[in-house]
């Protein structure tokens, strides 16, 4: 028994915009109900609906794992009843019956139903009005602003999030859709869906207290992943996920042959997909890029209705997906990730600047929603003053879609005098994880050749060492 839910991408470029960032109307793929999962007579049926956010003490966000490096975090810590910082996060907003899946809802950018909760965590809501089951209801969905997260070839990449779905059950949750999830970056270039690559970390529905994990791949329909059902871990039990926060976790490991992504629920690998499941090539364009991170809780569509979801008269309005943090882990090829992040906060400079909002000083202060971006020609630099020489172990460069081809990453003492310590002819933009060796109290990125017709643009220079 499997549902289809393909979706539908319509881009339309900024105008007067150099970052190609673009509109997108997105939803979640496709998932299998595997034989031998559990059925709808063994989940509960008991939790109460519509449980205020903010009730857990917010986690702080976790160091990262041995070996790897905190790339991008959010503990949203905003006052109570406020909305997302529009630098870092967009919303997708419009008729659930844009996207392509079935759904029912309109999603907002209202703090109705998307707001932080002045406790430490980022609520989306559904909320219903009228008498009419299937009309009347509004939600959330939110995008970051950066599809600069992926794991550079050799390396690994961990999303992860502290989650608690909607406290809504078998009885009063019929139409519930919470999913985390991401897409490929390519997709805000134009290559179409599935091809640019779609992981789904967390989906539920209907309240069923479980958790899915998905590969969405290749072509639609079928092709080599089965679409739009992609290849999926099935439905695994999830007990206590409406009721309280647990984590859910996906590591892209481009370290192993062949590749793997991993899913994780509360540091369980409870499902893994090897990259020979299907052919080199539509591999490589599903998984081997940047992606995109999304929350959203879906009414209605496909997903839901395959398993007799609704929603119907006895549906809930106000139940809530309520999430505490979002970080993103990297860790360099060769094991590397390790020493201390020498950049962040320190002094840096540019050889230019596209605007006043995009100064220099934006590549290390640890905010991925805002970044440097230079002037539209060859060369550039971007230089940090790490205050007093250091021992140098890896550069991460957070590339905005402006990206650099050619460029050096070279150490100085004195500011003036340089030592090359990487160089590449073929860069590609994205994250990008360099191990290098070698000291230095300034370290730069000097670019020699764009990568588009645009500047240099980081969202993040970091260094790191010891």
């Amino acid at each position: 028994m499997f549902y289809q839910r393909h979706d539908r991408y319509l881009g339309k470029a900024r105008p007067a915009s150099r970052s190609w960032a673009r509109r997108f109307r997105v939803g979640a793929g496709a998932l299998v109900l595997a034989a031998g999962v559990i059925a709808p007579a063994t989940m509960p049926a008991t939790m109460a609906a519509g449980a205020p956010a903010g009730t857990a003490k917010p986690a702080a966000v976790p160091a990262p794992p041995a070996g790897f490096t905190t790339t991008w975090s959010d503990d949203f810590t905003g006052a109570n009843g406020t909305g997302l910082n529009t630098g870092t996060w967009k919303y997708d907003t419009g008729p659930g019956s844009s996207f392509g899946t079935g759904e029912i809802e309109t999603m907002t950018d209202s703090t109705a139903n998307v707001y932080q909760d002045g406790a430490g965590h980022l609520v989306l809501k559904a909320l219903h009005s009228g008498s009419a089951p299937r009309d009347g209801w509004t939600s959330g969905r939110v995008e970051t602003q950066a599809a600069t997260f992926g794991a550079p070839a050799g390396g690994v990449v961990m999303m992860q999030a502290s989650i608690q779905q909607p406290n809504v059950n078998t009885t009063n949750g019929a139409g519930y859709w919470p999913a985390f999830w991401m897409l490929g970056s390519p997709l805000r270039s134009g290559t179409p869906w599935p091809t640019s690559g779609e992981v789904d970390i967390l989906e539920d529905i209907n309240g069923r207290s479980s958790v899915f994990g998905t590969l969405h791949c290749g072509t639609n329909p079928g092709g080599p992943c089965n679409e739009s059902t992609g290849i999926g871990s099935g439905e695994r039990a999830c007990g206590g996920c409406q009721t309280g926060y647990h984590t859910y976790a996906v590591q892209i490991d481009r370290s192993v042959a062949p590749e793997q992504i991993r899913w994780y629920l509360d540091g369980d690998n409870y499902f893994t997909l090897a990259a020979n499941r299907v052919d080199a090539t539509t591999w490589a364009n599903a998984v081997d890029h940047p992606f995109f991170i999304i929350f959203d809780l879906a009414i209605g569509g496909g997903f839901p209705d395959a398993f007799g979801g609704g929603p119907t008269a006895a549906t809930v309005s106000g139940g809530s997906l309520n999430i505490d943090y979002v970080a993103v882990y990297n860790k360099a090829p060769g094991g590397g990730g390790t020493g201390t992040n020498l950049s962040q906060g320190h002094t840096a400079t540019a050889s230019s600047a596209e605007a006043a909002g995009t100064a220099a000083a934006n590549a290390t202060d640890g905010d991925t929603g805002s970044r440097w971006s230079s002037a539209f020609s060859d060369p550039q630099w971007l230089q940090v003053d790490l205050g007093s020489v250091h021992r140098l172990s890896h550069v991460l460069l957070n590339w905005e879609a402006a990206y650099g081809k050619a460029y050096q990453i070279q150490t100085s003492t004195d500011g003036t005098n340089w030592t090359t310590v990487y160089s590449t002819t073929t860069g590609t933009g994205g994250v990008q994880d360099l191990n290098v060796s070698g000291s230095g109290r300034y370290v730069r990125m000097y670019g020699t050749q764009r990568g588009t017709q645009y500047g240099y643009s980081l969202w993040e220079f970091q260094v790191f060492g010891t």
